[in-house]
């Protein structure tokens, strides 16, 4: 398996070798767009065990991430100078870790370094004062962690208390989801798969915070799995 890994690696390198010989300046926004749809399929494969699968993405990242040394050929990205300079330096680092834990068998560790490079993407966006919808899709995943707790703490002890909990993150999740339904362009916005997991992620948040506050400790817990799943697929295509 690792071998037919490194043999479609070397075919994805070669074909981006390819293009740059044919005189095509390297454009850091076309290339790092692939590098982050390979560690969104990555940490989706870590997370469910598929190593083999996310050692693929891994190395189809690493590969295409050659290129985004900045060149005097190349367009200039619109990024402040001194965060791309940091995403540059510490990216490349976070991305090797991430290939030595899947090497390691160790998908929990490789999930950390690989929600830590997403993550510095994401933060040179924010300081260059940039953002859209794959930004707002990417910081869904803190609400969901709070409404997953407090749906837990709640499962475990129905209290007043924890059922307000419960309301809160829900609705904060809910805010989230609602503002990343405004981000998404107009053409994303008319998508069956994306009206889909958005506004059914919408509506279940708002019957999660209804469970909770009727005591239905099991529709709590459904409701909180299909939010969970609704999170990681919104992340997954839009990230």
């Amino acid at each position: 398996m690792r071998c037919i890994i490194a043999r479609l690696a070397w075919l994805t390198s070669s074909a981006l070798i390819l293009g740059a010989e044919a005189g095509k300046p390297t454009d850091f926004v076309s290339v790092v767009g692939p590098i982050m749809d390979n560690l969104r399929s990555a940490a989706s494969y870590a997370r469910t065990g598929s190593i083999a699968l996310a050692q693929m993405e891994t190395d189809a990242a690493a590969a295409t991430w050659k290129r985004l040394e900045p060149n005097a050929s190349g367009p200039l990205p619109a990024y402040a100078p001194a965060a791309l300079a940091e995403f540059l330096g510490d990216g490349g680092e976070r991305l090797a870790a991430a290939t030595r834990a899947l090497d390691g068998g160790d998908n929990v560790a490789a999930g950390r370094e690989l929600l830590a490079l997403r993550r510095s993407f994401h933060e040179l966006r924010r300081r260059s004062g940039l953002y859209d919808l794959g930004d707002c899709v990417f910081e869904i995943a803190p609400a969901m962690e709070k409404l997953r707790v407090a749906a837990t703490r709640y499962g475990q002890q129905p209290a007043q208390a924890y059922a307000e909990e419960t309301v809160a993150a829900a609705s904060a999740f809910r805010d989230r989801l609602q503002r990343c339904n405004e981000w998404a362009s107009t053409e994303i916005a008319g998508q069956g798969e994306f009206r889909r997991l958005i506004d059914g992620a919408i509506a279940s948040s708002g019957e999660i915070a209804h469970a909770a506050m009727a005591g239905e400790g099991p529709l709590v817990h459904r409701y909180l799995i299909e939010l969970q799943s609704y999170a990681q697929l919104l992340d997954f295509r839009y990230g």
